[in-house]
């Protein structure tokens, strides 16, 4: 009894918010999510936007802000695939152009010139580049992972472009709607930008709703995800607690299993979202979650 009372007690703690959303029809799901658009007055450009949702969601106006405005996150898309790509060749030449025998000094060297017990340098490891494109041609294995990891940066490409974009628009957005300057976004906080926020939605109409757009709901938008994943670990649903011999109970969340986790439950075909906050309308309904908890 005393543990059911503490089970209610830690459930109690998790009210369930009011969700106007719950007996809606299909086909309004679309016309409810939180999105900005400008209707009138000085920032009436924002018309011909054709994705609101993809170029000017809360979430990215909040990255925008955290990444430190656009020529930031250019730069760190840019450095980021120069990485790639260093990684990838870095790897490839010390697979292919480098003769270990002679860097570790387990056969001698044969040039002529060299003393029989001169110390080893770098250059004198290294292949030449005709016998290096051989041994890279010679290996099916390591020409078909090249081939993959070009397909890999290629896609990371496309994806950094399409990012830019929807970033570029929200750096339009704070110079003409919320009137930050670029140059001017690092000596304004997030309570800033979200109070400019709040007051131009006050001046006209930013969204979408069936309420006012407050603080709250800025906050619940960005951290969704974030907010369900708490949740779930406090309510022992994701197994991420363990208990070890000699060591006791350990907490074990890796990046790969963290990714994972957001795949299955918020990003993937199955999730539980069908957009950044919106959950799918079979989810909303109490008779239908047993067969999709066994689906998932």
């Amino acid at each position: 009894m005393a543990e059911q009372g503490e089970e209610d007690r830690q459930y109690r703690e998790y009210r369930r918010l009011e969700d106007c959303e719950e007996d809606s029809p299909p086909g309004e799901e679309e016309e409810e999510q939180l999105l900005l658009h400008v209707t009138e007055g000085p920032t009436d450009s924002w018309h011909h936007i054709k994705d609101l949702d993809i170029s000017l969601t809360l979430p990215h106006i909040y990255h925008f802000h955290q990444r430190n405005g656009f020529a930031c996150v250019v730069l760190s898309d840019i450095l980021e695939l120069v990485q790639f790509l260093f990684v990838v060749t870095f790897s490839t030449f010390l697979l292919c152009c480098v003769d270990y025998d002679v860097l570790f000094a387990t056969r001698p060297l044969n040039h002529s010139h060299v003393p029989e017990h001169a110390k080893v340098t770098l250059p004198d490891a290294v292949l030449p580049a005709p016998q290096c494109a051989r041994r890279l041609r010679g290996s099916g294995w390591l020409l078909f992972l090249l081939v993959l990891a070009g397909a890999v940066w290629l896609c990371r490409l496309v994806t950094a472009l399409r990012r830019l974009v929807g970033f570029w628009e929200i750096r339009s957005f704070y110079i003409r709607a919320l009137g930050i300057p670029a140059e001017e976004l690092c000596n304004h906080s997030w309570q800033s930008v979200q109070a400019r926020l709040l007051a131009l939605q006050r001046r006209q109409p930013l969204c979408v709703p069936r309420r006012e757009l407050t603080e709250l709901d800025i906050h619940h938008r960005i951290l969704r995800f974030r907010n369900y994943t708490v949740a779930m670990v406090n309510k022992s649903l994701l197994p991420v607690r363990f208990r070890l011999p000699l060591l006791g109970p350990v907490v074990f969340l890796t990046r790969g299993l963290q990714f994972n986790l957001e795949l299955l439950l918020f990003r993937g075909p199955a999730a539980l979202f069908q957009n950044t906050w919106s959950l799918r309308p079979q989810v909303k309904r109490a008779g239908a979650r047993r067969a999709l908890a066994r689906g998932l």
